[in-house]
């Protein structure tokens, strides 16, 4: 009887936990099926009713490259500011003080052999680089990598011009690693170079096409070591004067360049902020954005041009659904990404200066090419909850929910608030290293149907994030 007993209890609770999972997968299958149906109709809105394309090529066509400091970059907060408005999403300024670096109008570059051939090359200063007052020239010196650079010793290397030809990884799948790899180059080279006596330095531009389309980016100075000119070439310069030194090895050739960009003084800039306020968890904020500044070479289309547009549209196609939130949902247009991110510096003392509490934040700021998933800096559990994302999104052709980056102008809030959950949005990366900071970056280099496709998946994605994160 005993025996039997315990057998009864056994099967009862048996019974009952099936009952109890059936039930939940129940509960489960349906919400999964209302999220489904509103994650169609949001894809619905983005393709058949979009504002996205007609918006990106009114930044870009009618304001153009928004170098932080300058008229066009406070021309682009006003736009941001009255478009937020004309979607009846509650918008506010932040002020912030910013960086102010202009490129001015002479950029000239050539090589020069013994015999007095002369070779142009497609050059731009690199940003935050000081001129050259006049036309400066000397020897030129080349390097395959930036280490080859630093194992140098200084007396083969003072009073000539370094050239660092350090290739993008091509093996790299994702390519935003072998940019990654290359991006000390571009950051450290003039300070490495000045520590060994070098005149300036030039870099191979940090791109995977061969183009004539050299690409800018920030560069810093070390504190203590003399600044010298700094600029990239174009890679197809790069290859040129590769081959000549391979060529003519016993040849001599002499670099010669003039630019006149300069930094000016701090200037008072804004983070433009859009809000649609939370129902039952008002006071928990989830927030999403991108950089409203470029470089001043192209249009900013898909730096980031793209990444707030995706932004836009969200929150305008929500709004357009009469969507209301639970929790506080907020779109920053942040300024100063490309040269010292005071936006999203800013942005994060702010809210923690307000006391305000963050629990999630997501960012655009890889291009405007078909979407591809998301991308989480957060706890395990964070990541757990990304992953269990992917079957609503199965039918979209998304299918990257993994561990990795946020974004530049988010990270701050990771200092502020360690628990947060970063998000990433993640596009096709192949094609955007040949846009990036060159004056190939425009309108015309953004396929229409694979922005709305992106503003559609981060619409969709925010609309998770409210509806299911703890």
């Amino acid at each position: 009887m005993k025996n039997l007993h315990h057998l009864f209890i056994i099967s009862f609770l048996f019974v009952n936990w099936n009952t109890i999972q059936a039930q939940t997968n129940a509960i489960n299958e349906k919400k999964n099926h209302s999220d489904s149906i509103v994650i169609r109709e949001i894809y619905n809105r983005a393709l058949s009713d979009g504002k996205a394309y007609e918006n990106l090529r009114y930044l870009c066509k009618e304001i153009g490259a928004r170098v932080t400091g300058s008229s066009e970059a406070q021309m682009a907060i006003e736009w941001g500011q009255k478009k937020l408005a004309d979607y009846d999403i509650n918008v506010s300024l932040q002020e912030i003080t910013v960086p102010h670096w202009e490129r001015g109008t002479k950029e000239a570059f050539w090589i020069r052999s013994e015999n007095g051939e002369i070779t142009k090359i497609n050059g731009l200063a690199l940003g935050g680089s000081i001129g050259t007052n006049g036309i400066l020239r000397g020897e030129l010196i080349v390097f395959n990598t930036l280490e080859d650079l630093k194992e140098t010793p200084a007396d083969k290397i003072d009073g000539k011009i370094i050239f660092i030809n350090q290739h993008m990884n091509e093996k790299h799948i994702q390519t935003f690693k072998a940019y990654g790899g290359c991006y000390p180059v571009r950051g450290n080279g003039a300070s490495e170079g000045a520590k060994k006596g070098a005149l300036a330095v030039i870099i191979r531009s940090l791109g995977l096409a061969i183009d004539d389309h050299p690409h800018t980016g920030s560069m810093r100075y070390e504190d203590g070591v003399k600044q010298i000119p700094a600029a990239a070439i174009s890679t197809s310069d790069a290859e040129r004067i590769e081959n000549l030194i391979l060529n003519n090895p016993e040849v001599k050739y002499e670099f010669v360049l003039e630019m006149d960009c300069k930094k000016l003084e701090d200037k008072i800039s804004y983070n433009v902020i859009g809000e649609i306020p939370g129902n039952s968890k008002q006071d928990e904020i989830i927030t999403i954005g991108g950089h409203l500044d470029s470089w001043d070479t192209g249009e900013g289309a898909h730096d980031d041009g793209a990444g707030i547009i995706h932004c836009l549209e969200a929150f305008r196609i929500l709004r357009s659904m009469n969507y209301i939130p639970k929790h506080t949902l907020r779109v920053v247009f942040f300024m100063n990404e490309e040269n010292g991110n005071m936006g999203g510096k800013t942005y994060a003392q702010w809210v923690k200066e307000k006391k305000e509490k963050h629990i999630a934040a997501l960012e655009s700021d890889r291009g405007g090419f078909a979407p591809r998933g998301f991308t989480c800096d957060g706890s395990d559990a964070n990541l757990e909850w990304l992953k269990a994302q992917a079957q609503l999104f199965e039918d979209y052709d998304l299918h990257v929910f993994d561990k990795g980056y946020g974004g530049v102008d988010i990270g701050p809030l990771k200092k502020e608030y360690p628990e947060i959950a970063l998000f990433g949005f993640v596009p096709d990366s192949q094609r955007y290293f040949d846009m990036h900071h060159s004056p190939n970056d425009v309108f015309e280099n953004v396929n229409k149907r694979e922005l709305e496709l992106g503003a559609a998946a981060i619409a969709s994605f925010l609309y998770l994030l409210d509806q299911q994160f703890k």
